[in-house]
C-alpha cells in the first residue's frame, strides 16, 4: 500500500483514530461533555478530509476497497448521519444512569463499519465491514442495560442478525466455490465470459440476497424491525433506519452492477416479488399501529420496497433514483426520530400516537417540523419525498416495470392515511391546562430546524442534489 493509498483512506483512518482516542481518554477520565465534543470533532475532521480523498479518486486500494466518488458520497452521507445522531444522543443520555462515554466509541465504530461496507469490492471486506457495523449495533441497541425493552430488542437483533450473516457467508462460499474468486469485478467477468453451473450461482446469489434482506428489513425478512425500532433508544433507531440500511443498499447496488447480476432474470423476478410484498405488507401493517415507533418501522419496510423498484430497473436512472431517495429518506427519518428524542425526558419516550395529540398547541415549532416530515414520507408535492418517489416511479416506468409502478402508486396512497393520522393528532386540541413541558436542547433544535429546511428545500429545488448524484454514479454505472 502506497502513501497515496493511505491519503485516499483518510476519511476512514481519521474516524478509526478518533474512536481509539475517545476510548483511551474515557479509560482515564470520564466526562460526557468532553467525549461528546471529541466525537463531533472527529466526525467533522473525517468529513473535512473527503475533498482530499476526492482529488485522488477513483483509486482501487488493494483488491478489497475502492475509493471512488460513489464511495466518498456515501461516506459523507454516513458521517453526516452519525454527526446528527451524536447530537441527539447527548441530551438523551443525560437522562440515563448508564456510563455514557463508551456509547460514542461504538457509534463511531458503527460509522466506520458502514463506510467500509460501501467501499467494499471484495467478499472479505464486505464481511468485515458488515460485522463491524452489526456488532456495534448489538451494543448500541442494548446499551441501556437497566431497561428491559432495549435488552429484549438487542437479543432479537442479535439472533436474527447472526442468522443473516450465516446466510450471507454460505452464499459467498457457493459463489467462490464455483467461480474461484471473491472480487466483484472478477465475478462479473467470469459470469459473462466463462462456463459455470447456474444452480451454484443462483443459490449463492439467493443466499446473499437473504442476508442482505435481513439487514434491509424487507419482506419476508422484516420480523425484527418493529420490535427493535420500539425497544431501542430513539437515537439508535435513527441510526439503524438510516446509516445501517443505507450502507447495505449502497453495497448491494455496487455488487449487482459489478457482477452483472442484472442479467439473471430469475434474480430480478425474486427482487420484484420482495418489492411488491414489502410495499403492500409494510403499508397495511402500518395502518394497524398505535405506537409511533412501530408505525415508522412498518413504514420503513414499505420505503425499502419503493427503493427496490428503482433497484430492479437498473441503469443510470435507477442509480440516480436510489441515491436521491436514500438521502431524502435519511433526512426525514432522522427528523422523525429526532423529534421523539427531543421530547424524551426522565419518564421515557413519547412512543404512542396519542402522546402527540395537541402537540401543535404546546410546541408549534416541533409540530410544524413533524408535519413536514410526515408529508414528505407520504410523498406530498413540495416536499423532498415527492421528488424521491417521482424519480423512483420514473425509473420503474422507464424500464417497463409496470406492475411495480402500479403497486408503488397504490401503496403510497395507502400510506397517506396513517401519516395523516399523526398530523391530525398533533392539531387536535386537548382539554387540559398543561401540555408537553420537556425543555428542548439548543443543539437538537438546530438539527431539527436544519432537517426540516432540507425536506422543503429539496422538494422545491432538488437540482443541486441531483447534479451531485449524477457526478457520483458515473463511477459505478
Amino acid at each position: 500500500m502506497t502513501a497515496t493509498d493511505l491519503t485516499t483512506l483518510f476519511p476512514l483512518l481519521v474516524l478509526s483514530g478518533g474512536a481509539l482516542l475517545v476510548l483511551v481518554i474515557a479509560a482515564f477520565r470520564r466526562n460526557h461533555l468532553m467525549t461528546f465534543l471529541l466525537t463531533l470533532l472527529t466526525l467533522a475532521a473525517s468529513f473535512a478530509t473527503l475533498p482530499v480523498a476526492a482529488n485522488l479518486a477513483p483509486r482501487q486500494v488493494t483488491p478489497l476497497v475502492a475509493m471512488d466518488q460513489y464511495t466518498l458520497f456515501f461516506i459523507g452521507l454516513l458521517l453526516a448521519i452519525t454527526f446528527i445522531v451524536a447530537i441527539l444522543t447527548y441530551r438523551y443520555l443525560e437522562y440515563q444512569d448508564e456510563h455514557k462515554e463508551e456509547f460514542y466509541v461504538v457509534l463511531m465504530l458503527a460509522a466506520l463499519g458502514s463506510g467500509a461496507l460501501v467501499a467494499s469490492t471484495h467478499f472479505i471486506s464486505l464481511f468485515l465491514g458488515l460485522e463491524l457495523l452489526t456488532v456495534s449495533l448489538y451494543i448500541m441497541i442494548a446499551y441501556l442495560r437497566s431497561s428491559q425493552p432495549p435488552l429484549e430488542a438487542g437479543v432479537k437483533y442479535l439472533i436474527l442478525a447472526a442468522a443473516s450473516s450465516a446466510f450471507l457467508l454460505l452464499g459467498m462460499a457457493l459463489v467462490y466455490a464455483e467461480l474461484g474468486t471473491m472480487e466483484f469485478a472478477e465475478i462479473g467477468a467470469r459470469l459473462s465470459g466463462g462456463e459455470f453451473r447456474m444452480m451454484y450461482i443462483l443459490t449463492g446469489t439467493a443466499l446473499v440476497l437473504t442476508g442482505a434482506g435481513f439487514k434491509l428489513a424487507v419482506v419476508p425478512f422484516h420480523m425484527w424491525t418493529p420490535d427493535v425500532y420500539e425497544g431501542a433508544p430513539a437515537p439508535v433507531t435513527a441510526f439503524v433506519a438510516t446509516a445501517s440500511k443505507g450502507a447495505m443498499f449502497g453495497l448491494l447496488l455496487r455488487y449487482f452492477m459489478a457482477t452483472q447480476a442484472y442479467n439473471f432474470s430469475t434474480v430480478i423476478l425474486a427482487i420484484s416479488v420482495i418489492a411488491i410484498a414489502s410495499m403492500l405488507i409494510g403499508n397495511f401493517l402500518a395502518l394497524l399501529q398505535t405506537n409511533f415507533k412501530r408505525l415508522l418501522a412498518y413504514s420503513s419496510i414499505s420505503h425499502l420496497g419503493y427503493l427496490l423498484v428503482a433497484f430492479v430497473a437498473g441503469g443510470e436512472m435507477a442509480a440516480q433514483a436510489v441515491l436521491y431517495y436514500l438521502v431524502i429518506y435519511s433526512v426525514t427519518i432522522l427528523g422523525a426520530f429526532g423529534i421523539i428524542t427531543l421530547l424524551t425526558d426522565a419518564s421515557g419516550e413519547p412512543t404512542r400516537i396519542n402522546d402527540y395529540r395537541g402537540l401543535f398547541w404546546d410546541r408549534p415549532g416541533i409540530a410544524v417540523s413533524l408535519t413536514a416530515i410526515m408529508l414528505s414520507l407520504a410523498g406530498i408535492p413540495l416536499t423532498a419525498g415527492f421528488v424521491g418517489k417521482f424519480l423512483v416511479l420514473t425509473a420503474g416506468v422507464g424500464s417497463a416495470q409496470w406492475t411495480l409502478a402500479v403497486v408503488l402508486v397504490i401503496s403510497s396512497a395507502i400510506g397517506l392515511y396513517y401519516y395523516l393520522r399523526v398530523v391530525v393528532a398533533m392539531f387536535t386540541p386537548l382539554e387540559r391546562e398543561e401540555g408537553i413541558q420537556v425543555p428542548l436542547s439548543m443543539g437538537g433544535g438546530v438539527v431539527l430546524t436544519a432537517l426540516t429546511i432540507l425536506v422543503i428545500y429539496f422538494g422545491v429545488y432538488p437540482a443541486p442534489l441531483v447534479r451531485l448524484i449524477n457526478n457520483v454514479i458515473g463511477s459505478i454505472v
